[in-house]
């Protein structure tokens, strides 16, 4: 069955323990926020009647967790609860673990919860039940594992596998398409990497946003456009930004299938454009 994990650089903190082992950490029923998030919709109050619809932004999501420690004794529940204290000080990860072992995630940071009645959810001794309240700034579930499409002449391989969509190019120009699988049901977001030589490279989307950037990669240089951070940086970190084309249009890929188009100008057979994403879900199970 599905688990959930609590991660942060140092520790995992497995919330199925007790189910497995007889003793840990527990995950109880009435957990929340696991589900569609919070919406703010925006309406145009005109002067006749009712509202034209304009946009919805998705809001941050709120998670609650009742969590249950079961300890060997009094010392081990101590440390239970001084290592959980550790894993909420700062941001963690909260995982859904499959049972195929696809993992969806979310960073999330504790905003409340924690309290506990003396005497009925503790006596100090094994045992220790509490509710943990998380805000989790991006509202959506994102996959560990990336989509792959090969587009370089080989037959590709599955459509969910970890990988990334690759064009191997030919001398002089490259062009060509690149299909997008988004397994999720969310729109997710490319990361374009393009190694030089070459120059001028275009990104247009299947409803026709262009992405252009009006550099040039000598041989072994990289470019990294980021569209989810909005960065365009070279493959020692410095910015190439100002070199984007007017308002460039950092595109997702939408659920499903559907086809891009890249290009690159004045390149080699060393030269190689790469796109990559991870899907994300509005709700996990």
């Amino acid at each position: 069955m599905p688990k959930l994990l609590l991660e942060s650089g140092a520790d995992t903190i497995d919330l199925n323990e007790i189910a497995e082992k007889g003793v840990g950490f527990q995950a109880k029923s009435g957990l929340t926020g696991l589900g569609l998030p919070p919406v703010s919709v925006q309406w145009l109050e005109g002067a006749g009647d009712g509202a034209v619809y304009r946009a919805t932004r998705v809001q941050s999501r709120g998670i609650d967790i009742p969590i249950d420690i079961l300890a060997m004794n009094r010392a081990d529940l101590d440390a239970k609860l001084s290592r959980l204290a550790l894993m909420l000080a700062g941001g963690c990860t909260l995982v859904l673990l499959n049972e195929d072992g696809r993992r969806w995630s979310t960073e999330v940071h504790r905003v409340g919860g924690g309290e506990y009645a003396y005497g009925s959810d503790t006596v100090g001794e094994r045992e220790f039940q509490t509710v943990i309240t998380f805000q989790a700034g991006d509202p959506y579930w994102t996959s560990s594992e990336q989509q792959l499409r090969t587009i370089s002449g080989a037959v590709a391989t599955s459509a969910f596998l970890s990988g990334v969509a690759s064009l191997k190019v030919a001398p002089s120009q490259a062009i060509g398409e690149i299909q997008l699988d988004n397994s999720g049901d969310a729109p997710a977001y490319p990361v374009w990497e393009v190694r030089g030589p070459g120059d001028h490279f275009v990104a247009t989307s299947p409803d026709g946003e262009t992405l252009k950037w009006n550099g040039t990669l000598s041989s072994g240089q990289k470019l990294i456009i980021d569209t989810r951070n909005g960065t365009v940086k070279d493959g020692t970190g410095a910015n190439r930004y100002d070199l984007l084309d007017t308002a460039p249009r950092f595109w997702t890929v939408k659920p499903g299938t559907s086809t891009a188009i890249a290009s690159l100008l004045n390149t080699t057979t060393a030269s190689q454009i790469t796109c990559s994403w991870y899907p994300r879900k509005w709700m996990v199970v």
